[in-house]
């Protein structure tokens, strides 16, 4: 978990060291949606984007999600808020697709049910899928991820779509750690080489 922090950190470091190079900036709105039969979750997460070129863009985020689980057999109900952060990198191409990674760190109050010694969850996820713009003020992302830790106490496991099945029996014997997830991306600032020339010959 320190390692994954330090990361975090580091590349926070890194932007702020390279911010004088920054070309625009963009604000990145997602949601998390799952449901199952033990309980579910919906969520919102936020971005903040920079870019050196169009088609590379990172940057920080921050999630806020509502869980909920339950089980009649137990006779148990609960809920909680889900809260955390990190960051991403995406990659697009000819305005049409898009690659990225994306870590969070987050705080799940649930995580001891399953004895873990932190109720910090990492998230790792692999991205990709259709990224169009539109008329240079919007950008929408529609895409698959695929969470390479898979933590037994992600909140993110209700929004799993594939499962796993027993080839003899076809009985559920797990699910493959894959959401999908829609995100829109909002311009804040693009600056142009041409226009920091130009205020560069006039000073």
């Amino acid at each position: 978990m320190k390692k994954i922090f330090l990361l975090f950190v580091a590349n926070l470091l890194c932007l702020t060291l390279s911010s004088q190079t920054i070309k625009g900036s963009e604000i990145g709105i997602d949601g998390a949606l799952g449901f199952s039969t033990m309980g579910g979750s919906f969520g919102l997460g936020l971005k903040y984007g920079y870019k050196k070129t169009p088609d590379f863009i990172w940057g920080p985020s921050f999630r806020l999600m509502r869980y909920w689980s339950s089980s009649y057999t137990l006779n148990y109900v609960g809920h909680a808020n889900i809260w955390g952060g990190g960051f991403y990198f995406h990659y697009r191409m000819q305005n049409v697709l898009y690659l990225g990674v994306e870590s969070e760190i987050l705080k799940n109050p649930y995580a001891s049910i399953n004895y873990a010694k932190t109720n910090w969850v990492p998230t790792l996820f692999l991205c990709g899928g259709f990224s169009k713009e539109y008329k240079e003020k919007i950008r929408l992302n529609v895409g698959l991820y695929y969470d390479v830790i898979n933590n037994v106490n992600s909140p993110f496991r209700t929004s799993y779509t594939m499962k796993k099945t027993n080839p003899q029996t076809g009985q559920i014997i797990g699910y493959i750690p894959l959401i999908y997830r829609f995100s829109i991306f909002i311009p804040i600032k693009n600056t142009k080489e041409s226009d920091i020339k130009e205020n560069e010959d006039s000073n």
